[in-house]
């Protein structure tokens, strides 16, 4: 028995020193340091049998495990990461280039020189320091006494000031105060014959970076000076904008995270935030669950090993709440550059620095995210593709993706582009390259079956559109304007969705009855007063449009806008609502090429909407001939590609009245 626990307390004894080897190895803070070594004094009193030096274990070996200091150095040349962009995505040159702006504004603070204020009323100890860091390639500025200080202050920007702590009338501490109210990022070091415990607690606490006693010695003094200017590095670089990639699924949000890791050359980390409910996820459970682990957050940053990953906060429109708690709340604090250097997680309990990492945050609609997380955030737009741009994409990136992934690359089939052409405009309808992906992805998985079946066959297959049909069958869709004749009581809209642009039809119709307004189609609140607000500035104006007043007396009007399963709302079909009723009241049918957005007020005016590029696509798809658009759109118009505008007219108007007579036919 003696035998059995002498081995048991050796094998204790052997466990205990390779953590204690782990933490001193594991370059951690030094509070996290205490916090470790202080939990590992603990599990040593313990026997090895009870369930808490199990649990101990694991907190201290994860704490171990994070990447505390390891962080991977950024490739800073942008002509590089513009060539990575463009090899990975075509098209979305507007969200390229204010990709290659963040990237550049972070260039230009990691470049820029160092600037070192120096006080010390001792020449001997102001010279050495000043001769110590100008061999560091520093900017180093001196100033004999505390009013040179604060006058050097009051002239120019300083990353790290140091300072001596007892100096006549003006103080290192008059300094650090002055400096620290003027400039909150800098990073003041005290430095002094007097290493008190008491004067270092107070200068801390007053915001010094750090506190180190003469004589000095030079390696501490780069050191320390290397540490205080990585840490303003790392707040002036987490005070940049935390980009948010908003558009249609498929359009390459999750995928130009990963290209921007590769141009920065970080890692790469991806937490899916749809769904979540529970605030455990983002900040841990406690140690006193059962089952405790962190959050995941700190959990994508252990994996990645390193601080500074691209961490891409997939679905940020799509969190829950519920009894547990609110994550999107507790997502502010990761967000917020004020706080975010110090993220504590609940089950580390502890720290963890957080502003070297770069997040990126997608959705596919920006305004459900909550206003608060939202303010956090630079919004950058992704738009739908044109036809052209979808068969570049698939000719340049999906064909030979497929082609790979279908064991096809001895004898590659070559797509033609009126192969694809055909795919885009008949098979899918969408803003992005999913469903064209999924077809061409059919179409490899049948040329493979062909190959299997008749090894003997020619191995060379030219795809071409005849060849589409035979493998996806008859084509799914049509262009609905197009093959539709015009019709009174109905008009031709564009909407936004969170899948892209799309049309719709406002069907009107009259009945004998009480002057009450029908609407259906799963119209929302928004819509609806829409449709009422088209209504009551027709019948205001219906001499102007030669409508008979009697004809509101006696009659029910029923508004509805299929499919009647799909929820709709938003202001944009006001006008259109009004065109379509117009229509149905003086018996002129309205053209169904001519489509309209734009959202009417009761005085006729018609106001901006949102998604141009989205519906002006839409718009393409569909076989729509004329666009009419609010004047005040005219901006959006006029930043749009030639590509997205090719073969539509576009006719921009500050009123309802204008286009009633090019709408509705005689």
């Amino acid at each position: 028995m003696n035998i059995f626990k002498k081995s048991d307390d050796k094998q204790h004894l052997a466990t205990l020193e390779e953590f204690r080897q782990k933490i001193d190895s594991a370059n951690m803070p030094s509070g996290v340091k205490k916090i470790a070594e202080r939990e590992l004094e603990m599990l040593s009193k313990m026997s090895p049998a009870t369930a808490e030096y199990t649990i101990g274990l694991n907190y201290i070996d994860y704490l171990v495990s994070l990447p505390w200091n390891r962080k991977t150095a950024d490739n800073l040349d942008l002509a590089r990461a513009e060539r990575i962009l463009n090899e990975r995505h075509y098209g979305l040159s507007e969200v390229k280039e204010r990709i290659l702006e963040h990237l550049a504004v972070k260039i230009l603070v990691m470049n820029k020189k160092p600037q070192i204020l120096i006080v010390d009323d001792e020449e001997i100890s102001r010279n050495n320091l000043e001769h110590i860091l100008k061999k560091e390639d520093y900017s180093v500025v001196t100033a004999a006494n505390g009013i040179e200080a604060i006058e050097e202050l009051e002239k120019s920007v300083f990353d790290v000031v140091l300072t001596d702590l007892k100096m006549e009338k003006v103080s290192g501490m008059d300094v650090l105060e002055k400096a620290k109210t003027k400039y909150p990022d800098i990073q003041v070091i005290m430095i002094t014959a007097y290493a008190a415990v008491a004067s270092a607690i107070e200068a801390i606490k007053k915001g010094a970076f750090h506190y180190i006693a003469k004589p000095f010695r030079l390696e501490e003094v780069r050191a320390t000076v290397k540490q205080a200017l990585d840490k303003k590095l790392s707040t002036v670089s987490a005070k940049g904008s935390i980009l948010c990639f908003a558009g249609p699924p498929g359009t390459g949000k999750t995928s130009l995270g990963k290209s921007i890791a590769e141009a920065l050359g970080r890692k790469f980390a991806r937490i899916s935030l749809g769904g979540m409910k529970d605030e455990a996820e983002i900040r841990g459970h406690r140690r006193t669950y059962a089952g405790a682990m962190p959050g995941r957050i700190i959990e994508e940053i252990r994996r990645a090993e390193s601080s500074n990953p691209v961490l891409m906060l997939d679905e940020a429109d799509k969190i829950g709440q519920d009894f547990k708690g609110d994550p999107e709340s507790a997502l502010l604090e990761v967000l917020d550059p004020e706080q975010n250097h110090s993220f504590i997680d609940h089950y580390l309990d502890v720290p963890f620095d957080l502003s070297n990492v770069m997040f990126i945050a997608t959705a596919n609609i920006a305004d459900n995210i909550q206003d608060a997380l939202r303010d956090r955030m630079e919004i950058i737009g992704f738009s739908g593709y044109t036809e052209d741009e979808k068969t570049h994409i698939a000719l340049l990136h999906i064909v030979p993706k497929q082609i790979r992934g279908h064991g096809l690359s001895d004898y590659p089939p070559e797509f033609t582009e009126a192969a694809i052409s055909k795919v885009v405009n008949e098979y899918t309808r969408e803003a992005g390259t999913r469903n064209l992906e999924r077809h061409i992805s059919t179409i490899c998985r049948k040329i493979a079956t062909d190959f299997v079946h008749h090894k003997d066959a020619v191995r060379h297959i030219q795809v071409i559109p005849e060849l589409v049909e035979r493998y996806l069958g008859p084509r799914k869709y049509y262009l609905e304007v197009a093959d539709e004749k015009n019709r009174v009581g109905i008009a031709t809209g564009l909407v936004w969705t969170e899948a892209g642009g799309d049309i719709i039809f406002v069907e009107a119709a009259k009945m004998k009855g009480k002057r009450e307004l029908i609407l259906t189609g799963s119209l929302g609140n928004v819509m609806r007063e829409s449709a009422q607000a088209a209504l009551s500035y027709i019948r205001s104006n219906a001499a102007l449009f030669h409508i008979h007043e009697d004809l509101f007396e006696y009659h029910d009007i029923h508004i509805h806008v299929p499919a009647g399963a799909i929820p709709k709302d938003g202001p944009s079909a006001g006008a259109t609502i009004a065109i379509a009723l117009i229509s149905l009241f003086t018996e002129r049918p309205a053209r169904r090429d001519i489509a309209i957005s734009g959202e009417l007020t009761l005085r006729g005016r018609i106001l901006p909407v949102g998604g141009i590029k989205e519906k002006m696509l839409a718009a393409r798809r569909a076989g729509v001939k004329t666009v009419v658009l609010p004047y005040k759109n005219k901006v959006d118009v006029e930043n749009l590609s030639q590509n997205a505008k090719q073969g539509l007219d576009i006719l921009l108007t500050d009123t309802l009245e204008e286009i009633v007579d090019k709408v509705l036919i005689e």
